[in-house]
């Protein structure tokens, strides 16, 4: 794409552009936003050297996270998000063709200026790559944070279980999610909660718990952030995200 251009015949890519970098809808905030707020926030004196958001998507949250990290690395796994990404970082402006109607869209352009992120685009570079297979040179981060990511894995456990390895040793690791499990995307085999165990039900945050116990504590209570995602002028999915923060500790 040209950085005059749009994004066009991409429904998916305008969808994710438009909850990332553009309007709030039904009176529920940015949730990228919202995310990298919460992650700062559970920060708390700690150092804010280096990030990475994993599972990126079109990068709002690395772009947030930018504001007080001095570096920031996003990683989606789809090549057509990262390129908005790095498209949104070099010119600090995209533009794209958001779904109305049937055949009907509207053209929108959205800045980082626009956002108060004018001065993170620095700071951010975003890759293209798998969660449970990263190289070894993404490493030694002060902040982990998975957004809506850890149910969209193949293999969750394996991400769940080795991520410790790419923080400090005081890092904290942030993961939010719907916890929408689906074999479409994640074996039932490897389905991290949402099921019975032993005749009792199993949820995701038993399974967090379990999975990260060997090396971290759960640092603060869970909570819910909702998120509006719009696919046309009159459809929108409403859901919540359960966000738990982890601090990494020595096994």
């Amino acid at each position: 794409m040209q950085s005059n251009g749009f994004y066009e015949h991409d429904a998916a890519l305008a969808q994710y552009l438009e909850f990332h970098f553009g309007e709030t809808w039904h009176g529920e905030p940015n949730f990228p936003k919202e995310l990298a707020d919460a992650a700062l926030e559970a920060m708390d004196g700690r150092n804010l050297g280096r990030a990475l958001d994993i599972g990126c998507a079109c990068g709002r949250t690395s772009f947030e996270l930018a504001r007080a990290f001095d570096h920031v690395d996003g990683i989606d796994y789809s090549n057509r998000f990262v390129e908005a990404c790095k498209e949104m970082a070099r010119h600090r402006v995209i533009r794209y063709a958001r779904p109305e109607e049937g055949e009907l869209v509207s053209h929108q352009e959205r800045t980082l200026e626009h956002l108060g992120l004018d001065q993170t685009s620095g700071r951010v570079a975003f890759h293209q790559g798998d969660a449970c297979d990263l190289p070894s040179q993404f490493r030694d981060y002060d902040l982990i944070l998975a957004g809506n990511l850890i149910d969209r894995l193949y293999d969750p456990a394996r991400f769940l279980t080795s991520v410790h390895e790419r923080l400090t040793h005081d890092g904290l690791l942030v993961i939010a999610s719907p916890y929408t499990w689906l074999e479409e995307y994640t074996p039932r085999a490897s389905w991290v909660g949402g099921f019975l165990k032993d005749g009792e039900p199993y949820t995701t945050l038993d399974g967090l718990r379990d999975m990260l116990a060997p090396n971290f504590r759960l640092h603060s209570q869970p909570r819910s952030l909702p998120f509006v995602i719009r696919e046309t002028r009159n459809k929108f999915q409403h859901s919540f995200s359960e966000l738990t923060v982890w601090q990494r500790v020595d096994a």
